[in-house]
């Protein structure tokens, strides 16, 4: 059915549990995993004219998100190895992640985004918006949501 999985994580507790579910319904499949943690663009400081010594240049930012994201992608890429799965990881650099998550499920070809969800409504999803909403609403591929009913135990 699906062969190739686009699993998302920002490095929460929940986006950690979400991608646990996610790599699990792949080994269900025999599906390839692609885990990606979307990072923020590198941002000059406003209203300096001087850049100060303690803020990291363009090439230190890059690569301490890099390192981030294999961090918060190492639970994914251990479940992966662990259930025999075919597995990559990616970083990838954006201020609209939903938009960069859709992007990348069509450049590397997957068939599925499997994503988590806060489960906010009300105000606190109207205010803080979701990005699985706002990939839901930029994608033709389907997304699987996995639902977390309570926060997981730390």
């Amino acid at each position: 059915m699906y062969r190739k999985i686009l699993i998302t994580t920002d490095g929460s507790a929940v986006s950690q549990h979400t991608a646990c579910a996610g790599v699990k319904f792949a080994q269900q499949l025999g599906a390839e995993v692609l885990a990606l943690f979307v990072a923020p663009e590198y941002q000059y400081p406003v209203y300096v004219e001087i850049i100060p010594p303690s803020y990291p240049s363009e090439e230190e930012y890059v690569a301490q998100m890099r390192r981030m994201g294999e961090e918060y992608m190492g639970k994914i890429t251990r479940s992966c190895a662990s259930a025999n799965l075919a597995h990559r990881c990616l970083t990838a650099f954006s201020d609209t992640a939903a938009l960069k998550i859709v992007e990348v499920a069509e450049q590397e070809g997957c068939d599925l985004i499997f994503m988590g969800s806060h489960g906010r409504s009300g105000w606190n999803q109207l205010l803080l918006g979701s990005v699985t909403n706002k990939v839901l609403s930029h994608t033709a591929k389907p997304v699987l949501v996995h639902r977390l009913i309570a926060e997981p135990a730390v």
